[in-house]
């Protein structure tokens, strides 16, 4: 039976094939590696000059737009990138080939860092806010920061405010640079409510501030515009109030009160107060990946037993799920151990059928103690009301753990917030 040839236009390369698109991949991918886009583009220059001009792909179109967006932060070793960016697009676009992510941040990238178009910012922000629309594609992070900083170097808070508020839109979260280029843009127009405005998303966002955004708010702090922003009397019972209401102070999750808990929130009224609450299985399984590994209680025995000494001898309480009492009860060293946790109410066991994870996290929350676990607990973050808060809940609660000789040694929390603070006064 006669079978028909493939079309050579839907053939697909051989690895190692000759041609000018390998040729010119090949040279990409090394003026890639040498961060040369001078090189690059006069190998795309040569290849697309020929009648017999290959098809490029898309990612070749996105390795000289990285580079050229690279070669934008030093016009020594490239003079006019953001000219061959939009030249490169524009062959893009003819070819047919589809715009990603990456595309349109590289030539926002280079478009908004040239300093010879009055308008390069706006056309930058212009490229971002209307990819989705245009390509299908999301911004992300990366793709709205060059335009910021654009806007940043011009002094332009209205159309830096405008980058923020696309930024919330797209569901897009500044980080500490991006803040940072809000808080400098709101200082040089002299917006005081921008500018605290900003201080405390960074104060959300960030725990200990870099070099540079200190810096920033030194400089506001120093300026007369600082000087004369806030009243020159205030209330300090309403300044106190207010910090209380917005989740200052000792910052308990009173929601979780309302949850249905029901047997655990009474069982915890009866039996007392906790400095700790231990994740059992996340300790007896620690490291017990091997042949003759297991559930050991006896490391769950060396945590509770170093948190005793650290705590004058008061017991923990320890979450351990239902199904696995029965098994250990079988073994008498075990059981003896077991009973004499429950007898000083150092046990408590999550029901068949629940996740013993919610127990102990319940539990350290609602009893505002330390928990014992090396359970990161990104699963249970996204569950949780107020998911940016539980982070800082984390670093100042969990205690983490490892065994040295038998022992445990125990990772306390440092003793102090590592998180901006907010003076009363401001």
């Amino acid at each position: 039976m006669a079978t028909t040839a493939a079309s050579p236009a839907r053939r697909r390369p051989r690895r190692g094939s000759k041609g000018p698109n390998s040729d010119l991949s090949r040279t990409l991918t090394d003026c890639t590696r040498r961060g040369d886009a001078a090189a690059a583009m006069a190998a795309f220059d040569s290849a697309v000059s020929g009648t017999d001009a290959p098809r490029l792909l898309a990612h070749q179109y996105n390795q000289l737009l990285h580079l050229l967006a690279a070669a934008a932060a030093d016009s020594a070793s490239f003079p006019t990138p953001a000219a061959a960016a939009r030249r490169i697009f524009s062959h893009m676009l003819g070819s047919g080939a589809s715009p990603s992510e990456a595309t349109i941040t590289s030539l926002a990238r280079v478009t908004a860092s040239d300093a010879s178009n009055p308008a390069a910012a706006d056309e930058a922000f212009e490229l971002v806010a209307t990819m989705k629309e245009k390509y299908g594609v999301v911004p992300r992070l990366r793709s709205y920061s060059p335009v910021l900083a654009a806007f940043r170097r011009a002094g332009e808070a209205g159309k830096a405010y405008a980058v923020d508020a696309h930024m919330e839109a797209s569901a897009v979260s500044p980080e500490e640079p991006e803040i940072a280029a809000l808080l400098d843009v709101s200082m040089m127009a002299g917006d005081a409510d921008k500018v605290y405005e900003y201080m405390h998303k960074l104060r959300r966002t960030v725990d200990c501030v870099s070099e540079e955004t200190a810096q920033i708010l030194e400089g506001w702090f120093w300026s007369g515009k600082a000087a004369m922003a806030g009243k020159a009397e205030w209330n300090a019972c309403q300044v106190k109030d207010a910090i209380v209401a917005n989740g200052g102070g000792c910052h308990r999750l009173g929601w979780l009160g309302t949850s249905p808990w029901t047997v655990q929130r009474e069982w915890l009224k009866e039996h007392g107060e906790y400095e700790a609450i231990v994740d059992g299985a996340n300790i007896a399984l620690y490291q017990q990946n091997f042949a003759e590994g297991g559930f050991s209680l006896t490391q769950l025995d060396a945590v509770v037993t170093e948190l005793r000494d650290k705590c004058n001898g008061k017991w923990p309480l320890v979450i351990l799920h239902n199904k696995r009492i029965a098994k250990l009860m079988e073994n008498s060293s075990n059981r003896h151990l077991i009973e004499t946790w429950i007898a000083n109410d150092a046990l408590y066991t999550s029901p068949v059928g629940s996740n013993d994870d919610w127990y102990w996290l319940y539990a350290a929350i609602r009893l505002n103690c330390l928990l014992v676990t090396n359970d990161e607990m990104r699963d249970h973050i996204f569950e949780l009301l107020g998911s940016s808060f539980f982070p800082k809940w984390k670093q100042r609660h969990q205690v983490k753990y490892t065994f040295s000789k038998g022992k445990a040694v125990l990772m306390m929390p440092p003793p102090y917030s590592s998180e901006v603070q907010i003076l009363e006064q401001l």
